[in-house]
């Protein structure tokens, strides 16, 4: 599954585990939402985006950790116009 942030930063996804393209872990992803290893709200699958929704950021999901894993040159797609912000990610 292809998976890039609203503004089209793409993301890393094995299995439930999401990666920024530098291997770094941003999260798991339960059901359409990722939650960073502490457990908070990092944003919504909307379609092949994750995109960061105020409205949902009070949601608390399991902690987490995993290893980082290699990093991937991926490039950058169009940002997608549609509700919501750019995710906080891990640089």
């Amino acid at each position: 599954m292809s998976l890039y942030t609203k503004a089209g930063r793409p993301l890393q996804v094995v299995g439930d585990a999401v990666f920024t393209a530098p291997g770094k872990y941003v999260g798991q992803r339960v059901e359409t939402k990722v939650f960073g290893p502490n457990g908070r709200y990092v944003g919504t699958v909307v379609g092949n985006r994750l995109v960061f929704r105020l409205i949902e950021s009070a949601h608390i999901g399991p902690s987490s950790s995993v290893e980082p894993i290699p990093a991937q040159t991926i490039p950058d797609v169009t940002a997608a116009i549609m509700w919501g912000d750019e995710p906080s990610l891990p640089d």
